[in-house]
């Protein structure tokens, strides 16, 4: 089966809304409206895909026993690796949280990607 959507032309209806909370993320500067959309699920939970949005804030982020791959389709982030160095993802940006990531993303304004979850 191919599953595909279209990211940028997704309808905010059709996100469900929340705040940011552990444990996916421990919010550093209040709360954090997100959106998800899900667009995949495997059957063992292992993987799952869809498009996800955030307005700006900062939270710390540990990928323990998950990793994520994400494209940012819209607005600007940093993300700040744990003994790294600050790398900004803007639309068209794709990158790599493998599993035993850990450290700070700072939205600085909406931000809409794709994501791929996969777990061990």
């Amino acid at each position: 089966m191919t599953t595909t959507f279209r990211a940028a032309e997704l309808a905010t209806e059709q996100f469900t809304e929340s705040l940011l909370a552990p444990p996916s993320a421990q919010p550093l500067s209040g709360d954090i409206p997100v959106r998800a959309y899900i667009a995949y699920r495997s059957d063992d939970g292992s993987i799952t895909s869809g498009s996800w949005e955030s307005d700006p804030g900062e939270a710390r982020w540990e990928f323990i026993d998950r990793g994520e791959f994400i494209q940012v389709v819209e607005g600007r982030m940093t993300v700040h690796e744990d003994g790294g160095e600050p790398v900004e993802l803007t639309a068209g940006t794709a990158a790599l949280f493998p599993i035993g990531w850990k450290g700070i993303w700072t939205v600085h304004e909406r931000l809409r990607k794709v994501f791929v979850v996969y777990t061990r």
